[in-house]
């Protein structure tokens, strides 16, 4: 049985010149996460991170009015400075949440120069995909990475 969905999935590639374990370590730590999650100028003022299949995250964004923008989830899989998987459709163990979204596929992988850092978004339907994409996906997720970047080039 295939587990690809290209007509559910965004993606968003990138060779970023640090190590796995930096990256790795950007996406786990939440005082870290805080400074690059969210494209600019929204914020992240709050991020509870517990890293490991079945740990919980809550991750607040606000934007520059002050508006908050919670999101819930729950890693389904971790290999430290390999990839990370987490999905909306749990809020906390194991708690269904209302309406699940996607799930996001991390990986870090050795190359040349870095690390190639991808981002697979999966959605639950074909709609929700197209609603990313409509909400700016490419562009705020390209932001992000671009922060991210910036970020582990310091550490």
């Amino acid at each position: 049985m295939s587990t690809d969905t290209p007509e559910r999935d965004l993606v968003l590639t990138r060779l970023i010149p640090a190590s796995r374990d930096k990256l790795y370590r950007a996406w786990t730590d939440p005082a870290l996460l805080k400074r690059w999650f969210a494209p600019k100028p929204y914020t992240v003022p709050e991020a509870e991170l517990d890293v490991r299949p079945g740990g919980a995250n809550r991750v607040v964004m606000q934007d520059p009015q002050g508006n908050t923008f919670p999101n819930h989830g729950v890693y389904l899989e971790v290999v430290e400075n390999e990839r990370l998987v987490v999905t909306d459709a749990y809020v906390r163990a194991w708690e269904p949440s209302q309406k699940p979204f996607m799930t996001l596929i991390l990986t870090f992988e050795e190359a040349e120069g870095g690390t190639r850092y991808t981002a697979r978004v999966r959605h639950w339907t074909e709609a929700d995909r197209a609603a990313h994409e409509a909400m700016g996906f490419h562009e705020g997720w390209g932001r992000c990475a671009d922060q991210l970047t910036e970020l582990v080039a310091t550490l």
